[in-house]
């Protein structure tokens, strides 16, 4: 069986030769682009370690995986024009690169790009794969725009947070390591065990970001932290604070986030201080910890020897333990 690292050295390389070499050079330059710039490739990799969990036959699973990539990459353009980013792993974003209608139109071509690449997938299992990519897709925007519901929303309930992270980022992993599973040969109730393997690990992988955001190591993590106290965004720690908090508590840590006064590095130390009052990172931590193991208990029931499941097993643990 191939490790996570292999498989991802397998994926680099798929992205390398895949068929975007058309033309016009204005719509597929700024696709090869995104696609060039690295990143965890954390979901095309579950597809296929899932598909190999059930089967030698991992090539099986390349177009659903190769699809999935590049639908991630896709929601991605999209969603640094609508958070106005200018960098996206480490190098100018591609509306900023060229312009917002350029990544518009690339982004819907690469949409399109991931349904082609997933045709190409055995005709036998288009039948299941197809429905269950395009429920995801739906999803995905779905819990992008609640994402973007909650920005002029004074209260957002845990409750609602959990199931936004569930939309916008859970389900994209459930669906990759479903579909990793089904053209492995899994049987119905394992593709959906597998899939509530996916859908807990998104949750775990969403709350870990919202801790290192905060509480990460920027040498580590990759970026400055802070970013999402400055744009006042809904993360599992700002929610839980202000659902503990007091009224006063409350009053005090919204006029901290609205006040355009303080510096920056002022206002990031003196919301974590309100955080640490509450113990928010402990909190957090203690979700993280219930979703992985309701990662694992699902994985567990999977109907495979455990040794075909270790690969999945530990992936899920690095994404648990991750600092960047």
């Amino acid at each position: 069986m191939n490790s996570a690292d292999q498989i991802r050295k397998i994926i680099e390389h798929q992205l390398e030769i895949a068929d975007i070499d058309r033309s016009p050079e204005m719509l597929y330059s700024p696709i090869r682009y995104a696609l060039g710039s690295g990143g965890k490739r954390m979901r095309p990799v579950l597809t296929l370690l899932s598909c190999e969990a059930f089967s030698d036959q991992w090539q099986s699973a390349l177009n659903a995986a190769m699809a999935i990539e590049i639908f991630h990459n896709f929601t991605l353009l999209h969603d640094d024009i609508m958070d106005n980013s200018s960098m996206r792993r480490g190098q100018p974003t591609v509306h900023c690169r060229w312009n917002d209608n350029t990544a518009i139109l690339s982004g819907d071509a690469m949409l399109i790009l991931s349904y082609e690449i997933l045709a190409r997938s055995n005709p036998e299992l288009i039948v299941k794969l197809l429905p269950i990519f395009t429920r995801v897709a739906l999803e995905v925007c779905e819990g992008q725009q609640l994402d973007m519901d909650f920005e002029s929303c004074e209260e957002v309930s845990l409750e609602n947070y959990i199931e936004m992270i569930r939309l916008k980022t859970g389900v994209l992993l459930a669906g990759a390591v479903q579909l990793g599973a089904l053209c492995g040969g899994a049987s119905d109730k394992d593709a959906e065990l597998m899939y509530e393997f996916g859908v807990n690990l998104g949750l775990l992988f969403q709350i870990t970001d919202d801790i290192l955001d905060t509480y990460g190591d920027p040498k580590v993590f990759g970026k400055s932290i802070g970013g999402d106290i400055l744009c006042r965004k809904k993360t599992f720690l700002l929610v839980s604070a202000l659902q503990n908090a007091t009224e006063q508590q409350r009053d005090r840590l919204c006029k901290l986030l609205e006040d355009e006064s303080l510096a920056a590095a002022e206002k990031i130390a003196a919301v974590t201080a309100i955080y640490d009052e509450f113990n928010i990172r402990q909190v957090a931590e203690q979700a993280s910890d219930k979703y992985f193991r309701l990662a694992m208990e699902a994985l567990e029931q999977v109907s495979l020897d455990k040794n075909r499941k270790s690969e999945l097993a530990e992936y899920a643990t690095k994404i648990r333990y991750r600092e960047k």
